[in-house]
């Protein structure tokens, strides 16, 4: 697969792709780390609160959505990072046993973000075993083919 460069996305582009399992030990150690609320780091008190059972943190689930990110897409593209993320959202427990995947579309496209950079709209959804459990709008930065050329920003 060639290089993707701004210029190369379309708005209404998009992809599936990825297949991350989640295991006990991953969130049980990425949330003793980072986020050590009993409902991710204790099984009996998880098994206890609203979730009833062990959950991954969604911090975690973010984390795991970028490996399949930088694995699937940027890592054959000329994103070169991002500089934030909106409409983040939650809508479903992720837990031990779950596979991830995930669905981007390109939302929109702004030519001359800074020189030779566009910046793309991307929003992404994540699935569990085919559930919805996470979504959000990636601002990702990606080089320009021809940065002389740009369009005026006008």
């Amino acid at each position: 697969m060639p290089e993707e460069y701004f210029e190369d996305l379309e708005i209404g582009d998009t992809r599936e792709f990825g297949s991350y399992e989640v295991t006990k030990p991953e969130v049980l150690e990425f949330a003793e780390q980072y986020d050590p609320q009993p409902f991710h780091v204790d099984e009996a008190a998880a098994e206890q609160s609203m979730f009833g059972g062990l959950i991954a943190s969604g911090w975690h689930t973010a984390s795991m959505t970028m490996r399949m990110l930088v694995d699937n897409v940027m890592a054959e593209s000329k994103a070169t990072g991002a500089v934030g993320v909106d409409d983040l959202r939650w809508s479903q427990p992720v837990r031990p046993g779950d596979t991830l995947t995930v669905e981007t579309e390109v939302l929109d496209k702004e030519p001359n973000y800074m020189p030779g950079i566009g910046l793309v709209r991307s929003g992404a959804t994540v699935y569990a075993d085919g559930t919805q459990v996470m979504s959000f709008v990636g601002l990702v930065l990606y080089q320009m083919r021809e940065p002389e050329q740009r369009e005026s920003a006008d």
